[in-house]
């Protein structure tokens, strides 16, 4: 007679338990990621903002500090005080692209988060809201 060799019912049980286990305590660590991504863009754009306001402010110190544009690659942004301004014609166009984000004014949202909004204000900062 051959004897079988295997795993008993229980020690079966026991391991789905453990994986049981180890997979509820590593699970919330995985859902945290994606408030943590949220808030990585939302500091990406800001970052962004802060350059494109430095870059342009440059440009129009450079050019004499006059006028109500300011030279850039992407185009050229409206400005006041070679600060752009807070919509379309001035933070957007100094920006350039800006994926992942919507812009209504001098409100960006984030697309994949409507509730994470980040305000550029006309003296060239910018603050996030909701993007926890």
């Amino acid at each position: 007679m051959k004897q079988q060799r295997g795993f008993t019912l229980v020690e079966l049980i026991v391991v789905i338990a453990i994986l049981g286990i180890l997979a509820a305590t590593a699970l919330p660590r995985f859902i945290d990621v994606q408030g943590q991504a949220r808030v990585a863009a939302a500091n990406g754009l800001i970052g962004a903002m802060n350059s494109a306001v430095q870059l342009c402010f440059s440009s129009w110190v450079a050019a004499g500090s006059t006028g109500g544009t300011c030279a850039m690659v992407g185009g050229t942004p409206t400005v006041a005080s070679g600060i752009p301004t807070a919509d379309a014609a001035g933070i957007g166009t100094a920006l350039g692209n800006f994926t992942g984000f919507t812009q209504a004014g001098a409100v960006f949202t984030l697309t994949a988060a409507p509730a994470c909004q980040i305000t550029y204000v006309a003296a060239g900062t910018a603050s996030a809201s909701g993007c926890q």
